[in-house]
C-alpha cells in the first residue's frame, strides 16, 4: 500500500486556462497516509472523478505531481502504477465462474495456485460470495455482478491503493448499508489505502476515516467525519453534511454579539476580533446545526422568542420550523419533548455557534 501524495495539482480540460474557473480542479496539497481509507465527497460535476483519475493515472494533470511513497508517477501509465480500481458499473468476465473472476487478477500475475484459492476463499467469504463461487457470473443479479467487481478490486494484496467510483450506484438500496459495512470491516481487517468516491454523505462517513469535501473543483475541507459535523471550515460543508443541514442565518457583528436582524446571539469571547478586516457587512452569516439549538417554553436571559411554523415528528425525534423575524431556522429535538403550540424560546450555545466570513469559518 501507498502513502499518496497530491503535490499542488491541477487539471484544465481547456488548453490555455487562465482563470480559477477554467479548472476542473483548482491547485491542491494533500497527502493521504498509507492504510488510510478516504472518500471524496460533492454533488455531480466537482471534480470528483477528474481526481481520481489523476490518482490512477488516466488523467495527466496539467499542473504538479503525483507521488506514491514518494516516488513520481505522474508520467506512469494506470498499468504500471499497481492499484485496483472499481468502477460505477460491474466490469466482470460473464463467461467465468464467480471463483474465475476474482482469480483473474492473481492470474494475470502467475500468484500460484494454492495462494490464489486461499486468497479468493477468504475475499468471497468477506463479500458473502462463498456460496456463488461456482455459478457463471451472466445468470447473478446486478448487485452480485457488483460484488464480484469489487472482490476483483479487493483480492490482490500488493497494490498501492484501491481506487472506487461510486461502486454502489447500481446496488438495491437494501443492500448499500450492508456493503458499506463490508467495506468499512474488510478496511479494518486487510488496511489498504482507499479512495472512494460519492455524492452520498452517508456513504462517505460510513466509510472514510477522512473524508475530502469538494465543490466546483475545489477541496474545501479535508477531516473526520466528526470534524466535518462540529466544524465545517466552509458554509457548503455546513449544509451539505447532515440531515438537515445546519442552519446559516445572515447576521452583522456588532460590539460582542451577532446581530440577526435586531436579535443580538452571543459570541465567545475574541470572535469579532477574528473577522478580516475585508469582509463586507453583507458577508457573515451565524451558523448552527439543527440539533444544538435549545428549544424552551419558559423565557430566560439566554433565550430569544421565536414562532414555531411547523412541528415534524419523525418517529425517534421532532423536527420544529421556527420562525426568528424574517428567518427560517430547523430546532431537532427528542420525540417525547412537548412542543408549544405557537409561541417558544431558543437558546444558541455559544460553543455550538458557527460565524463564517465570506463562506469561510471564522469560529
Amino acid at each position: 500500500m501507498a502513502r499518496i501524495h497530491l503535490d499542488r495539482i491541477a487539471h484544465s480540460y481547456i488548453a490555455a486556462p487562465a482563470a480559477p474557473q477554467d479548472y476542473a480542479l483548482r491547485q491542491l496539497d494533500h497527502v493521504w497516509e498509507e492504510g488510510g481509507a478516504y472518500a471524496l465527497l460533492g454533488p455531480s460535476g466537482c471534480g470528483k472523478t477528474t481526481l481520481l483519475n489523476v490518482i490512477s493515472g488516466l488523467i495527466r494533470p496539467t499542473e504538479g505531481r503525483v507521488l506514491f511513497d514518494e516516488e513520481d508517477v505522474t508520467d506512469l501509465a494506470t498499468q504500471r502504477r499497481n492499484i485496483a480500481q472499481v468502477f460505477q458499473f460491474p466490469v466482470i468476465y460473464d463467461t467465468m465462474t464467480v471463483a474465475e473472476n476474482l482469480a483473474f487478477p492473481l492470474r494475470n500475475r502467475r500468484v500460484p495456485e494454492p495462494q490464489i484459492r486461499a486468497r479468493v476463499g477468504q475475499v468471497a467469504e468477506m463479500l458473502e460470495l462463498s456460496d456463488s463461487l461456482n455459478r457463471r457470473a451472466r445468470g447473478l443479479s446486478a448487485d452480485a455482478k457488483q460484488k464480484i467487481s469489487l472482490g476483483r478490486g479487493l483480492v490482490r494484496d500488493d497494490v498501492a491503493a484501491i481506487l472506487f467510483d461510486e461502486p454502489l450506484t447500481v446496488i438495491d438500496p437494501h443492500l448499500k448499508w450492508h456493503l458499506r459495512r463490508q467495506l468499512k470491516r474488510i478496511h479494518e481487517e486487510l488496511a489498504p489505502t482507499m479512495v472512494y468516491v460519492t455524492h452520498d454523505q452517508n456513504e462517505a462517513l460510513t466509510f472514510a476515516d477522512k473524508v475530502v469535501v469538494m465543490l466546483d473543483g475545489e477541496v474545501l475541507q479535508v477531516g473526520t467525519p466528526q470534524e466535518l459535523f462540529e466544524t465545517p471550515q466552509h458554509t457548503f460543508v455546513a449544509f451539505f453534511i447532515g440531515s438537515p443541514g445546519m442552519n446559516l442565518l445572515p447576521c452583522r457583528v456588532q460590539g460582542g454579539v451577532a446581530l440577526i436582524g435586531e436579535t443580538p446571539v452571543c459570541l465567545p469571547p475574541g470572535v469579532p476580533g477574528r473577522i478580516p478586516p475585508s469582509t463586507a457587512p453583507d458577508a457573515l452569516q451565524l451558523g448552527i446545526r439543527p440539533q444544538f439549538l435549545e428549544l424552551y417554553d419558559r423565557q430566560s436571559p439566554e433565550t430569544i422568542p421565536v414562532s414555531i411554523a411547523e412541528v415534524e415528528d419523525l418517529g425517534n425525534y421532532q423536527l420544529v420550523q421556527v420562525r426568528l423575524g424574517d428567518h427560517g431556522l430547523t430546532v431537532k429535538v427528542p420525540e417525547d419533548m412537548p412542543v408549544p403550540a405557537d409561541r417558544a424560546h431558543l437558546r444558541f450555545p455559544p460553543e455550538w455557534t458557527r460565524l463564517y466570513a465570506d463562506d469561510r469559518l471564522v469560529f
